[in-house]
């Protein structure tokens, strides 16, 4: 009987040793495909002992299942010695869903999906990771923008969560020139995921390790970021580190684009914390005649305050003479586009996954200095 360590990794259930050998980048196609069509002394094939061992679903179990079919797409109606293929051991074992829906698959639909439609649709966190780490290698950061700003949160936070130091670590590696979007990506992945900073790598290497390293020689910025500690993540609001981590030029747009992500996260995730937001930004007034508080502005001047209807008459006699509507300037035309731009920017937004919690690029291009049109 041949030997196959494969066999022997999905029956202790260590499903990231074998994800390890799918992912190398060394790693001999025709080898694995050989190795997923030998059986055991059961008659069994690895994806057998997958189906009996699927309990609990994990990303990287997940994974190992879509690749594996993929190598092998005859094993989801191979038999075993018992005459079980893996989705009767799959039922009988009481595999998660995710597994039995992925063996419930015939061979045809998995020819028809392909590797990248079946890991999509199956293990959605281990494809959008793999992405992600083409993207940093090619430098398209934003493309990574782009997935985290469209996708669902909980997808979002599964995939950073998944390997996020790995990921920071492709970061180390291809970050030579410097750019806003670049330091952006890296603030993202560790605001969402602070732990990651403190891992390492197989050889023992944290990311900053690689980025000072005179092989990759991240830039500066990139290296100041990945020197923060998890702790001081943990405990420093986000716009905080966009401040200290961006070039100054940009400092003057924080305070408008936090109201805007602040607003867009009242909106989108508060709405019943709205009401309370003028009330935040504003200081309680006191009536002008009995100093009650919560008192409403004069509907004509909106300098004075009273609190009913009584006040307000009891005091016309004196505020009539300096009761005036409140002049400005008529709405130019530029006033009334840079408004309506506003409006379509933030019902953009407010419908994006992720807004409000991150530099979202739609606004910052908005408030970014340059031409209004």
């Amino acid at each position: 009987m041949p030997s196959n360590e494969h066999h022997e990794w999905l029956k202790k259930r260590d499903w990231p040793a074998v994800q390890d050998v799918m992912r190398h980048p060394d790693r001999n196609i025709d080898l694995l495909a050989r190795k997923y069509k030998e059986r055991d002394e059961h008659g069994r094939l690895p994806h057998h002992w997958m189906a009996a061992k699927a309990q609990t679903h994990t990303h990287a179990l997940a994974n190992v299942g879509v690749v594996s079919i993929c190598y092998n797409l005859q094993a989801l109606t191979t038999r075993d010695n018992k005459g079980e293929t893996p989705i009767d051991i799959a039922r009988r074992s009481e595999a998660c869903a995710e597994i039995i829906g992925l063996l419930s698959q015939t061979p045809e639909e998995v020819r028809s999906l392909g590797l990248k439609g079946m890991a999509r649709l199956y293990a959605p966190v281990a494809y959008w990771w793999e992405e992600m780490v083409l993207w940093i290698r090619s430098r398209s950061w934003a493309d990574c923008h782009k997935f985290i700003n469209e996708h669902d949160d909980e997808l979002v936070r599964e995939m950073l969560r998944y390997n996020n130091s790995e990921l920071l670590n492709q970061v180390a590696c291809f970050s030579q020139v410097y750019s806003d979007s670049l330091v952006f990506l890296a603030l993202r992945m560790i605001h969402r995921h602070p732990l990651s900073l403190a891992d390492k790598n197989v050889q023992g290497n944290t990311m900053l390790e690689f980025a000072e390293s005179t092989q990759f020689n991240a830039c500066r910025e990139i290296v100041k970021v990945l020197r923060l500690t998890p702790k001081y993540i943990s405990r420093t609001p986000f716009p905080t580190l966009l401040l200290q981590s961006l070039p100054t030029k940009h400092h003057e747009i924080y305070g408008p684009y936090n109201t805007v992500c602040q607003f867009i996260k009242h909106m989108k995730y508060d709405k019943a914390e709205l009401v309370e937001i003028e009330a935040v930004l504003k200081p309680a007034r006191k009536c002008d005649v009995c100093s009650s508080l919560g008192a409403k502005p004069c509907a004509r001047c909106k300098n004075t305050f009273y609190c009913s209807a009584e006040c307000q008459k009891s005091a016309w006699k004196t505020h009539k003479k300096t009761c005036k509507a409140p002049t400005r300037p008529p709405t130019t035309e530029a006033e009334l586009r840079i408004l309506h731009k506003g409006i379509a920017l933030l019902n953009m937004c407010i419908q994006r996954s992720g807004a409000g919690d991150g530099p979202t690029s739609v606004v910052l291009e908005f408030l970014l200095p340059g031409p209004a049109f």
